[in-house]
């Protein structure tokens, strides 16, 4: 299997002297999530409407990590209580957090598919 290496976006230097706000914008801008919304996104009109912010929850994934966030638990307390945080990652301040159940499905999909294996 043949690896190739990618240049990085930007030093892990410049990405933590940038302020909070311009740090999740870079990263976030430097990711396709597309792949990982089309595994998550509801594939019938059938059943429950499905009100999920699944991008929003994606990148409050990454920036738990960017932010070491140790839990989900920790997670959903940090969107609830800090404002700027909440929104950075893509929810608007009308639409509720995500359970930890609902996280804890979105990431099983995830890890489930073959789509994030190397090939």
């Amino acid at each position: 299997m043949a690896y190739i290496r990618h240049e990085s976006l930007f030093s892990l230097q410049d990405l933590y002297n940038m302020q909070r706000e311009q740090r999740f914008a870079a990263i976030f801008a430097a990711l396709d999530i597309t792949p990982m919304l089309s595994v998550v996104r509801k594939q019938s009109r059938f059943g429950a409407p499905v009100d999920v912010n699944y991008a929003a929850m994606i990148y409050s994934l990454v920036a738990r990590i960017v932010e070491r966030i140790p839990t989900i638990k920790d997670l959903l307390k940090k969107l609830r209580e800090d404002i700027l945080f909440r929104l950075d990652c893509g929810f608007s301040l009308a639409e509720y957090i995500p359970s930890a159940a609902t996280y804890s499905r979105l990431i099983q999909k995830l890890s489930s598919k073959s789509c994030f294996r190397s090939h």
